[in-house]
């Protein structure tokens, strides 16, 4: 799934709008299925959830407090979904 596939989702107050009807923490981001990268000051960062996957391995840290999107695959309105169902 490229980049231009992502939904864009801009975090206010520390929360995105997850689904229609439910904003989560950002917080929530860095362990979710769903999450691919941060945007912090400009940039775009992997995110964290992607310290687990074999082909990403991706091991920076994330200042959450400075995260001014999220770069999310969920297309089906799954919602947050926590990567510790799946390695725990």
């Amino acid at each position: 799934m490229g980049s231009d596939t992502y939904r864009e989702l801009d975090v206010r107050d520390g929360t995105v709008q997850c689904l229609p009807e439910k904003r989560e923490p950002v917080d929530y981001c860095r362990l979710c299925i769903h999450s691919r990268e941060f945007k912090v000051k400009d940039r775009y960062v992997k995110s964290p959830s992607l310290a687990y996957c074999v082909k990403c391995r991706v091991t920076e840290n994330v200042d959450l407090s400075t995260v001014q999107a999220v770069r999310c695959a969920d297309r089906q309105g799954e919602g947050f979904h926590s990567i510790t169902n799946i390695i725990g």
